[in-house]
């Protein structure tokens, strides 16, 4: 399982590099993109590992999938919402920015599936049942 923290890191990474070398993001505009960049892939991350199928061929439950489609535009209007957004101290984002964001999720979102087949083939290679050892 740490290789999931590990794409995680990676990811943080790579979110830094494109915010600081690409964008040159300022202070409000790194927290803003970074806020909607971390809300975005903990969304991805629920709907991806809570399935051993592809997260494309496993449909959540409604509640899931729609508190989950609430929540994502919520995080992507709040940087527009004037007084709401100033409150926390975000920025409106440039179509570049959510572009960039929106990319940097999909990543996430591909390597997390990669990862999550690795590890049922390794568990499944080994014997061992991956859902036995949750407990």
């Amino acid at each position: 399982m740490i290789v999931f923290g590990l794409i995680s890191s990676v990811f943080d990474l790579l979110t830094f590099t494109v915010l600081l070398l690409v964008f040159h993001a300022d202070q409000a505009t790194f927290q803003t993109s970074w806020f909607v960049t971390s809300v975005l892939t903990e969304l991805a991350v629920v709907l991806v590992l809570r399935t051993q199928k592809s997260a494309l061929r496993s449909r959540p439950s409604s509640l899931l999938l729609w508190t989950t489609i609430v929540v994502a535009l919520a995080t992507l209007a709040i940087p527009y919402l004037g007084p709401l957004s100033s409150a926390f101290g975000f920025v409106p984002l440039a179509a570049t920015q959510i572009a960039a964001v929106i990319a940097i999720v999909a990543g996430y979102i591909v390597a997390t599936e990669g990862a999550k087949v690795w590890f049922y083939r390794a568990a499944a290679h080994c014997g061992a049942s991956p859902r036995s050892r949750e407990g």
